[in-house]
């Protein structure tokens, strides 16, 4: 019988291991990520919110939007309308003694408002208006409305100006 060779390589040899998953700690892993979630999720949630005004608690739209006016009459031949009062909408407030139907009757006239420019937007220049005389009575409207700075003047001059200020009522008061 002939001698037998045994060859060895020089390079050692690699054993390659290869990981299985184990059912047990897969499911560890998951409820360990499941409780971090929950416990990141709680804390968002209850953290900022639990002593958030109303304002703070609203969708992202309306968080952003709380209109305050300051309406003003003078010169009215009723002196019971003459004053100051203020308004908020969204959500209605301030000591308007009608703030929601007031807050109701901007947001019509703000619809209703050619070309987006709201309700407090000045009669246009070169007008065709009635020569109709509502008396002196006039008003002022300071604040902000939709994010956007208010100082708008109103008077029952003429048909336009009393349509305008009739378009209002009853942020402003009917003067019929």
């Amino acid at each position: 019988m002939p001698p037998r060779t045994v060859t060895e390589s020089a390079a050692p040899t690699t054993t390659t291991r290869q990981r299985t998953s184990r059912p047990g700690r897969t499911r560890r892993l998951t409820a360990v990520a499941t409780l971090a979630t929950t416990l990141a999720l709680v804390g968002v949630t209850t953290g900022p919110t639990a002593g958030a005004s109303e304002q703070q608690k609203r969708p992202a739209g309306q968080q952003e939007r709380t209109d305050r006016l300051s309406l003003t009459v003078q010169d009215s031949t009723d002196r019971a309308r003459n004053g100051t009062v203020t308004l908020s909408c969204n959500p209605s407030g301030g000591d308007h003694p009608k703030a929601d139907k007031a807050c109701a009757a901007l947001a019509k006239a703000a619809e209703e408002a050619p070309d987006g420019e709201g309700p407090f937007a000045p009669v246009p220049e070169g007008s065709n208006c009635t020569m109709v005389y509502g008396g002196p009575v006039r008003a002022q409207v300071t604040g902000n409305w939709h994010g956007k700075p208010v100082d708008a003047e109103f008077s029952r001059s003429n048909g336009c100006e009393i349509s305008r200020w009739d378009a209002l009522v009853p942020a402003l008061p009917a003067m019929s």
